[in-house]
């Protein structure tokens, strides 16, 4: 799989042509809606065997090669260059494809409005072949032990048509948002826990979930052990029903990290606990928040490396966003929120004002600056192939289980490609 960065005056025919591909190939892998409006540094994914280098100063065959995976004898091979043949800058080199490796993919699927909506649906469908797990977000907890299940719709048949296992998501949330005191009465009393694992077990019988997923946050700091015992307990009861059980956890680089967010939430007692845990490493640039990457490399790859040392590669998935923000700007706290918007929807916005797309090498990130149509100045930041591509870079550097996705219902086909490109998906 190539990815290509456009380039000024650049067509999708010339594209094709540097690649021996065809036009109908990129615009159907990339879903381009108007493939004769290309943004300057907007990303396409090129469906190719392998991929092309163009090399850069400093680059030897042998660093070209330890960059891909490969051996520098055999790429000089596959190129017909000599080993000892110095490289010019701009030489274009094939990279052979490299062998992929397991890893298990989920996607968190939230239905608004007390039903299925049929664009979510189909979300789904297109997403569940590459997917491992399933999650309908969520099952709340009720302060008597009980549950308020979300709309399911047509997602249960959805997932077993495409060999992905329904993930059972378990939270504390109370009026839209997740609630201190909910979390209270749950962990504090023994009947309440036991009833709401018994609900637990049956609604994971009637809809056919083959996991649980606690995914509760905004606990004070002092239930810390007592949600660790509340996990505790509810794997013996989930594992003798042969239920796995996994757990969300805020994104922290230290033990002793402090906030209201992250103190409950114990990386070891989890890594210990649980079959696998989901790292929530998004949200740094947040709707509420000023503008920046929703998940910037650096702080993603120090919470990662910090569970590293709290449990094992194995039980990892780390968190990646579908989506980016649209900023208004001057940013005011407590002002205007940011806008949601897809991958496709943000390069649109791009076409549509004229404006190039930018990449920040070291958030290894997408942004762009445009003026609407009242004269408000916006800052964007979103995902694109090469952010992907950097997270899934890091997932096989280190070893992690996989990744899990918040959330399903914004277009982004260039992540599911990469998906298929980089790994064989794990179906349980």
């Amino acid at each position: 799989m190539q990815i290509h960065v456009v380039q000024p005056g650049q067509t999708i025919l010339q594209i094709a042509r540097l690649y021996n591909s065809t036009i109908a190939a990129i615009v159907g892998a990339n879903e381009l809606e108007n493939p004769n409006q290309l943004v300057v540094g907007q990303t396409l994914v090129v469906p190719i065997v392998g991929s092309f280098y163009w090399v850069q100063p400093g680059d030897s065959l042998y660093t070209i090669a330890r960059k891909f995976g490969l051996n520098y004898q055999a790429l000089a091979q596959v190129n017909r260059i000599s080993t000892t043949q110095p490289l010019q800058v701009g030489q274009r080199l094939y990279i052979p494809p490299t062998p992929r490796r397991e890893a298990e993919i989920n996607a968190y699927i939230e239905p608004l409005g007390g039903t299925v909506s049929a664009e979510l649906q189909q979300s789904a469908r297109n997403a569940a072949p590459h997917l491992t797990y399933l999650a309908p977000f969520s099952f709340q907890i009720q302060r008597d032990g009980s549950l308020k299940a979300p709309p399911l719709g047509n997602l249960p048949n959805i997932a077993r048509a495409n060999g992905a296992t329904l993930m059972l998501v378990v939270t504390n949330l109370e009026e839209g948002q997740f609630s201190a005191e909910l979390g209270r009465i749950i962990l504090t009393n023994d009947e309440v826990q036991n009833r709401l694992l018994d609900n637990i077990i049956a609604a994971a019988g009637q809809y056919n979930f083959r996991d649980v997923h606690f995914d509760m946050e905004f606990l004070p700091p002092e239930l810390r052990e007592n949600y660790n015992n509340f996990l505790r307990k509810a794997k013996r009861r989930l594992s003798a029903e042969g239920f796995l059980m996994s757990t969300a956890l805020a994104p922290k680089t230290s033990a002793t990290q402090a906030g209201e967010w992250y103190e409950a939430h114990d990386y070891r007692a989890h890594g210990e606990i649980a079959d696998f845990v989901v790292l929530m490493t998004y949200e740094w640039g947040y709707s509420g928040g000023p503008p920046m990457a929703v998940s910037p490399i650096g702080p993603v790859r120090e919470v990662v490396e910090y569970a590293l040392t709290e449990m094992p590669a194995s039980k990892i998935m780390m968190g990646q966003n579908l989506y980016g923000y649209d900023w208004t700007l001057p940013f005011v706290p407590g002002g205007e929120y940011a806008k949601a918007v897809s991958p496709q929807r943000a390069i649109e916005i791009a076409a549509e004002n004229n404006v190039d797309i930018s990449y920040d090498t070291k958030a290894q990130a997408t942004y762009f600056y445009y003026t609407d149509d009242q004269g408000r100045q916006h800052e964007v930041w979103f995902e694109d192939a090469r952010s992907i591509q950097a997270k899934f870079d890091l997932v096989k550097e280190l070893g992690l289980r996989g990744v899990s996705y918040w959330k399903l219902g914004l277009p982004f086909p260039q992540n599911w490609l990469l998906i298929e490109d980089n790994f064989e998906v794990v179906k349980r």
